[in-house]
């Protein structure tokens, strides 16, 4: 299995809210992200939904800058 169709098996969710969101993440910008914050989408893929959409409506910060960066995008997608 190739990297990006790991990690779009790992998009697929419990909540259907961040199944769109890590999905349009993955389809419009993951591509062209630094190697650091590919890494970093990787990593929060590998969180539970609770803490990952407590990073997305802005109830607990990620640990890194990275982190911070993709969560800032999908919270922009999410207003789009």
């Amino acid at each position: 299995m190739s990297e990006i169709s790991h990690l779009r098996w790992q998009c697929r969710r419990g909540m259907k809210e961040l199944d769109v969101l890590l999905e349009a993440y993955l389809n419009t910008r993951f591509g062209q992200a630094a190697p650091a914050e590919q890494y970093a989408f990787a990593a929060l893929l590998e969180l539970s939904d609770p803490v990952l959409m407590s990073y997305i409506v802005g109830r607990a910060s990620p640990q890194t800058e990275e982190q911070r960066c993709v969560i800032d995008a999908l919270q922009r997608t999410s207003r789009v």
